[in-house]
Order: C-alpha cells, then structure tokens, then sequence
C-alpha cells in the first residue's frame, strides 16, 4: 500500500508517493542504511578539520549499534556509530560535496549510503521556525515523474519540529539527455490554487544565473523543465529556489528550495598524466619491489564506475629473458618485479605497453608506456690496491696530508655502486686524523685535523675501511688497510707558563728592583737546549730581562699616568729563544704590570686664561685635574700666593673638585698673572699661574673694547680704509712697472780689457743628458795636475789631553738642555774634531797677474799698530793663526 508523505521544510511541503509509510515497533527489521541519502547542511563553505557534520544511521538488526563505516572521500572520517566529522579542511566550492559511504552488517555484506554536504542560506521570516532535518527514511528520487508535485501548504497552527521527518530530496537528472526538449521535470504547486490562481517562478542556478536558462517553468502551471542537456564535468548539481504568488490577490508563499544533481555517464576515457613513464630497477630487486607508479585520471565522477580505472600491462619489450618480468597493481598503477633474472649488462632497458580502462576494466581504454631502466646494483665491494702503508708526519701540523688510499671497483663507473667513502675505524681515540674521498671518487686521503706531539705520542696505527655509496648486494666482504703514521719531532719554541703573567707592583718601584722572574720551558724534551730570554716589546723602556734567568727587573722609573698605561695595566712582550742548531725558536709570554697608584702628581688648575669685569662681577670656577687615583685626589685646597693673594680670594665649590676665584678689588684693565696653589688630600702641591684679563666693564656681560678705536667716528675709519686700498693699488702699478721693464732689459756691452768679474744671464738652464757627464775628480788633483795627487786632509797630532764628551744619556728631562751645552762645548775645543786645519795643494794658474805677489805683504809694516791679541779668544781651530799674529813681537 503506498501512502503520501509531506516534508516540512520551512513552509514547503514536499508531496511524493513511497512504499512504506514510518517505522513500528512491529516492522520486520532489514540490516542496512534507514535511507539512500543522507543530506547534511551547513551555514559556511569553509568546513574546519574536526568538524562534527551528523550521523548515518545504520541497522544491524542484532541488538550491536556499531559497526565499521568506511567513506570514499578520504577527507571525511566516519566512527563506529556512524558520525561523520572532518579529518582535514574542505572548501564547498559549488555550494556542496556528495560522497558514499559503506558498511557492512553481521553477514559481512556492503551497503552503500549517498551522503550529501551542502552550504545553506539563512532565510529570515517569520514563518521559519523549524531547523533542517535529515532525510533518514525517504527513498532518492532518481528521475522526475509528471505525477511529482510540489505544494506550498498553507498552515493555521504553525509548525512544530519533528524529531523524525521528511525532507525534499534532490532531483537526478542524467547527462547527455537526448530529449525532446524542453524535458518536464516536476510541478510545484500551491495550495492556494484552490482558492486563487497563483503564478509560479524560479531563480538560482541555471534559472536567472549562469547557466542562465537551463531551467524554466510554465508561469501558471508551474512546470518545471530543463531546456538543453547537461554535462556534470562542467557543472554536477544545480539550486534552484522556487516562488509562488498569487494573481491579482495578496498571496506569497515562502520560496522552496530545489536541488536537481546531474547523474554521470560515462562519456569520458582515461588519460595518462604523462607519456612515456620512465622508471628504474636496480638489477639484483627481489620479487614484488615495487619501484615507480603510472596514473591515468578520468573526467568521470569518481565515486561510480564511470571513472575508476583498472590497469594492465599489453607487451613487455624484449620479452628477454622473461616475458613477464614486471607485474603492475590495477588499483593504484604500481609496476613491481614479478620475477628474477634482470641483467644490466644484458638488458639495460624494458619498454612496457600499459593499459587504463574505466569501469573497472569494462569500459573506454586508453594505452601508455612505461620505459624501465636497469640500474647496477653493488654487487662487487670496492678493494684498496695497497693494504699496508707507512708515513712520516711532522708534528705539530694541522691540515697535513697523511697518505693517499687507491682502491678499485668493478661496478659501473659513475655509479652510487661504484664511488667510494672511507671510515676509520681503530687506532684513533682522540680524533687526530680525518679520511675523505678524494676528487677520483676512488682514493680515501687522511689528513691531520689536530696538532700531532711527538714527545706524548711518537706513531698511530690506523685501520681504514672503504665502502660504496649504495649498500652492498648479499654478504660481501669489506676491505681494510692499515696505515702507520710515524711523528717526525721538530723544534718547538719555548712555552711561557702562563702564556700571560699579572703581577701588582708600586709605580715608584726602585731602579734596579726585581719585579717577578718569568721563565719558560722547552717542549722538545728529547733536546738538551739553553733557553735565553729578550725584551720583545716595551712601549716605554721601563724593563730589563736576565737572558740567563729570565728576572726581570726596573731599568727606568715607571709611571701609572703614563699613556702607555691602559686601565692601571702596562703590558710587555717577553721573549724565550732556544739554541737549535738547524732552526732556532723563539716563545713569546705576556707580562702585565699592574701598577699601585702613589701620590707623586700634584693638583693642576685646568683653565689658563680667564676674562672678567673689573666692576661687579662674580666668582670665576676652575676646574681641577689630579693625575692620581681617586685616593690621591680631592679634596683640593686652592689659595692665592703673594702678591695675588692681595686682590684675589679663593673658594672651594662643594665637593672641593673646584675653585671659585673672586677679584677682591676693581682693578684697572689689563692682563694680570694670578698664581695659586693647589693641593691634595695628602697635601702635595703646586703652582699654577692663571692669566685674567680685566675688562672695564661692570657685570657678567664681559666686553674689553678698545677705547680709542671705540671713540672714532666713522668718517675716520672710512678714511683710514681709503688709505690702505690706495696703498694696495700704488703697490700693484710698481710691481706690474717693474717686471715689464725687466722684460725689455738688454745686457750692456762691457770693454774688452776689463777684466772684472760679471754675471752673465744666458736664459739656459742646462744642456740636456749630454751636459751632466762630469768629471769631478779633476777638482780634486794636485800640484801641476799630477794625477797621483789629491787633497789629503790630515788629523792633527798634539801631546794635549784628549776633550771629554758626556756619554751617559739623562733620565731626567730637565737635564737634557745641559746635556747638549756640555758636548756642544766639547766639541768646540776639540782640536782633534772635524773639519781639520791641513795643507792644501792647489794648481798652478800661470803668470800675467797684475796683483803682485803675497809675500810682498807686509804685516808688521802695515799693522804694526794692529793688535791681534783677541785672536787667541777664537778657540783652538785659530791657535796658529793666533800664533802668527797674535804672540806679541815674537
């Protein structure tokens, strides 16, 4: 008996005819799913992973409520009592998802459920109180029937929601339809019709949107028809909203939801992703290793036979030495070994004919290839060529290289087979050495990565093993070498210990005191060697060493404000050589002094100059500077001594690091030398001479004008500016006067007898390379151009004591001044001191002189009033000369 059963949705009311009609407590139970479709409905398009979307019911019809569900949509996860919830992320593209699930009952047999995801709308208006509900007992409706009314009823009590009820399932309507077209559909029809006509119309997918068209319906009659044939590829459902009002008369219905799904056919064949697919498989694979994959799609849904491809394999080329040696998956497309027998060095490459079929292997086929290479496999284990080595290695070098390991193998060449790496494996605790692979791909080099020591270890003996890249193929056994390293022992410079010595000395430590003894070791124990020791770097030359003992001691006063001084800290560089025969070696350790600080600066006032009113002016603030520590500073004490002590007074500021200083009377301008005594904390003073400028003038507005030039109206210095720029321009004509005159300037004829000496102007400054070949050492020949005769300057001998010079250098600078006079003088009465008085020989000019000769010369006669007496004050170059003229009658 079929009866009719009605679907609240909103206000819409969906009439279609079923088998059956609810569920008793009588009815015989049946295992399997309590509908064909299960719709859930959602208010987003962007489902979150863990989203609980509703639940399939299942009967098992054994008393069990769970049972295992599995869902062809990898994205939904399905529990044991049928609740579906997301395993990742899904986006409602279209506005919904169909997928299926299964099931099985206690017999073990499948059933299959549709289930449906869609995005709705919320629709506000107040006959909208009951929520969606889920279709669990209403059959699909798989095709459209002209006896398919839907009607709008019209409800005076309202609308109460179910706990079970019907819903509007979706229309199927199948692709590729040959019509006639338009196709009828459904009829929606309003109750109201009874009581007034009502005109029908619809919007949404398809209806007023793109696919614009593709449904219409009959204005009064409320047929509802397709117009073309439709495709799922391009689009698999449709929603349309239907809507009824009344003509002439105030009637509205609420709009109805109608969802028509595009049913598949299959009108698409497989297409492989890619053509050809290329794969490898190593020669020695066992059977069933799989190792590559081809994949075909199709354009068909894929939740029904239409697009769920089956694979074969057609031909397998050459058929050598098997003709199935490869076996392909028919689900998922991977292509395993399917028996022994690959051979590289027989068949490097198989070149395989597959099949794609849809509908399980009943439908459209679709051919492809699959070229397979043969790939080596290491079977044949890398062998060194020398098994035992020994090498010498200096000590003490990092990065050297130890020994070059040559192997061979005989996989192929290029291969992970065939390249090498290397490991050792004994005979190396400590991590001196490294192996790696050398350029060749097979050679193992060893290398130093840390400094070897000959006197803690004078040989290694390292075990090498070499290996491929790829795994070895079955039991092969591995080669070893032996390598033995002998340390080669070389000089090594002394160590200092500590590299870096602190001590803490006074500054005023005494000359000659001893301030630490620093010595070093010779690691090379094996050597009986004499370590010496050297000042390497002493910035101020405060230090001496003992070569012998390395104590070192103070050669000049050191001094903590010294700039060579940093943070109280001076360093030196002390040096420790050895007495190697072959190649000596020196140490270097660091001393630092840490000098003490003593009160050996007194307090000095900063400023040297001051400026200040004569009349009302305040006090002048100094600042005071100690080169000392802050425990030889302030408190400074600063006064005035003599005569400024009488019109200037003295202040200390607050925390007495500064002076106020005050004139105590006005004084006439000028520049006045205050000298005041400053002090420390300890008392040690000093003078420091302040030069104040007093300016007429009251207040801290300080201004020393001139006064006279202050008077002068401005005419005068207007006049006074005309004067100096006449000057400037009377200047400026002479110096261009003069040089145009000296540019027209001749040399005057001068007689020929007269023989003065003049300076002749040739306007030359040379001869070029050819005039620069001089022989000087004419002007250095003797009497009548002799050649064996030159100037000889001889030093004198006398029989008087030898002057002595100062040779022993200040240390204090004061002392410098009086170091020079001393030696100045030294030098100047040293008859023995450069240049020397000796005879010299010059050549002979010839006669014709018209002077006469100087011998003629007369002293006594021509001077005998003369007294050359001074002559003997010009020092010891003039003593014969003094003796000459200046000894009296003698």
């Amino acid at each position: 008996m079929a009866c009719v059963g009605i679907v609240r949705l909103g206000v819409i009311i969906f009439l279609f005819q079923v088998f059956s009609c609810g569920y008793t407590e009588e009815s015989t139970c049946t295992p399997g799913f309590e509908s064909e479709t299960v719709v859930f409905k959602v208010h987003r398009n962007h489902l979150h992973r863990g989203k609980r979307l509703g639940r399939v019911p299942f009967s098992i019809c054994d008393g069990r409520t769970r049972t295992i569900f599995q869902s062809a949509d990898k994205r939904f996860d399905v529990n044991t009592d049928g609740t579906v919830t997301l395993k990742r992320q899904v986006t409602l593209h279209e506005g919904h998802k169909v997928f299926s699930v299964d099931a099985w009952d206690s017999n073990g047999k499948k059933h299959t459920v549709s289930v449906r995801v869609e995005h709705v709308h919320h629709h506000h208006h107040e006959d909208h109180h009951m929520d969606m509900v889920v279709n669990i007992s209403s059959p699909q409706i798989e095709s459209p029937s002209d006896d398919l009314v839907l009607t709008f009823p019209k409800s005076s009590t309202g609308l109460k929601r179910a706990k079970r009820g019907w819903v509007i399932p979706p229309f199927n309507v199948p692709e590729d339809s040959r019509g006639p077209f338009p196709e009828k559909l459904v009829q929606i029809k309003s109750d109201y019709s009874k009581e007034a006509q009502m005109q029908y119309m619809i919007t949404g997918e398809g209806a007023d949107l793109e696919p614009r068209g593709t449904f219409t319906i009959e204005r009064l009659s409320g047929n509802l028809f397709v117009t073309r044939p439709l495709d799922r590829e391009k689009k698999a459902s449709y929603r349309l909203i239907a809507h009824a009002t009344g003509v002439g008369v105030d009637i509205k219905e609420a709009p109805m939801e109608i969802i028509v799904n595009v049913l598949d056919q299959n009108d698409n064949k497989p297409v492989f992703t890619q053509n050809p697919f290329n794969g490898n498989v190593p020669e020695a694979s066992e059977i069933g290793h799989e190792f590559m994959t081809v994949t075909a799609t199709d354009a068909d849904d894929p939740l029904t036979n239409n697009g769920i491809i089956s694979y074969s394999i057609v031909k397998q080329d050459p058929e050598l030495p098997k003709a199935n040696l490869f076996t392909i998956n028919s689900v998922t497309g991977g292509i395993r070994v399917n028996a022994l027998g690959l051979d590289k060095e027989a068949v490097s490459r198989y070149t395989v004919l597959i099949t794609a079929t849809d509908l399980e292997g009943r439908g459209y086929a679709t051919t492809g290839t699959a070229v397979i290479t043969v790939t080596d496999s290491n079977d044949n284990a890398p062998q060194f060529e020398q098994t035992t080595h020994t090498v010498s290695v200096p000590e003490n070098k990092v990065g050297a290289e130890v020994a070059r390991l040559t192997v061979t193998d005989g996989d192929e060449p290029g291969s992970p087979a065939w390249s090498t790496k290397y490991k050792i494996i004994a005979g190396d605790k400590s991590g001196f050495f490294n192996v790696s692979t050398g350029p060749s791909q097979l050679e193992g080099i060893i290398t130093t990565v840390k400094p070897l020591d000959f006197e803690k270890n004078k040989q290694f003996i390292l075990s090498v093993i070499v290996e491929n890249d790829d795994p070895f193929v079955g039991s092969l056994a591995t080669s070893t070498a032996t390598v033995t390293v002998n340390v080669e022992d070389v000089n090594e410079p002394p160590e200092f210990n500590p590299k870096e010595k602190i001590i803490n000395k006074r500054e005023d430590s005494l000359l000659d005191s001893e301030l630490v003894t620093y010595k070093a070791t010779d690691p090379d124990t094996a050597k009986a060697q004499k370590i010496t020791y050297k000042i390497g770097s002493d910035p101020a030359g405060w230090l001496s060493v003992n070569p012998d003992t390395g104590v070192i001691k103070v050669k000049s006063l050191m001094d903590r404000e010294s700039p060579l001084v940093k943070d109280g800290k001076y360093r030196a560089i002390i040096l420790a050589l050895d007495n190697d025969a072959d190649a000596p070696a020196t140490g270097t350790g660091t001393l630092i002094i840490e000098l003490e600080d003593v009160n050996d600066n007194a307090p000095v006032i900063n400023e040297r100059n001051i400026k200040l009113c004569n009349r009302g002016s305040g006090p002048v603030l100094l600042s005071i500077t100690d080169k000392d520590g802050p425990s030889f500073g302030g408190p400074f004490n600063v006064i005035p001594i003599g005569e400024s002590s009488k019109n200037w007074s003295t202040e200390m500021n607050a925390t007495s690091t500064g002076v106020f200083l005050t004139l105590k009377i006005p004084l006439e301008q000028g520049d006045y030398n205050v000298v005041l005594k400053a002090s420390d904390r300890e008392g040690l003073d000093q003078e420091s001479t302040i030069q104040a400028s007093v300016c007429d003038c009251e207040g801290e507005s300080v201004q020393c004008a001139n006064k006279a030039v202050a008077a002068m109206p401005l005419s005068g210095v207007l006049g006074i500016l005309a004067g100096i720029m006449l000057l400037l321009l009377l200047a400026l004509l002479l110096l261009l006067f003069m040089r145009r005159k000296s540019s027209t300037k001749k040399e005057p004829l001068l007689p020929e007898d007269d023989l003065r000496d003049n300076i002749y102007y040739y306007d030359e400054e040379g001869g070029g390379e050819d005039d620069q070949d001089f022989d000087l050492s004419v002007l250095h020949r003797g009497l009548d151009n002799r050649p064996n005769v030159f100037r000889d300057d001889q030093l004198p001998t006398f029989a008087d004591r030898p002057v002595q010079y100062r040779t022993t250098r200040p240390t204090n600078p004061d002392e410098i001044g009086t170091f020079i006079d001393d030696n100045l003088n030294a030098a100047d009465n040293d008859p023995t001191a450069p240049p020397y008085d000796s005879l010299l020989v010059f050549d002979y000019e010839g006669g014709g002189s018209d002077a006469g000769s100087i011998s003629s010369l007369n002293s006594s006669s021509s001077g005998g009033d003369q007294d050359y007496d001074f002559i003997n004050d010009w020092g010891p170059r003039f003593k014969k000369l003094a003796d000459m003229y200046g000894g009296g009658d003698d």
